[in-house]
């Protein structure tokens, strides 16, 4: 799969990265109302997760240069 497109088409890229904090303040929203620890582990690793997302043009970046 190619990511190319997505990770250097600023106007595309930006809206991803809208949407990807987005969905991270609403994981930061359940974190902070959760009961249980299960919860809290799922809503972490959730933030985790798209946190990772927000790197994905270095990632993809990275793997031209190092190749």
């Amino acid at each position: 799969m190619n990511l190319k497109p997505l990770v250097n088409n600023v106007e595309l890229y930006s809206s991803f990265l809208e949407e990807i904090e987005s969905r991270i303040k609403v994981a930061q929203s359940i974190l902070e109302q959760v009961t249980t620890q299960d919860r809290m582990f799922v809503a972490q690793g959730e933030i985790k997760a798209l946190r990772r997302l927000l790197l994905l043009r270095e990632q993809v970046n990275q793997g031209d240069q190092s190749g």
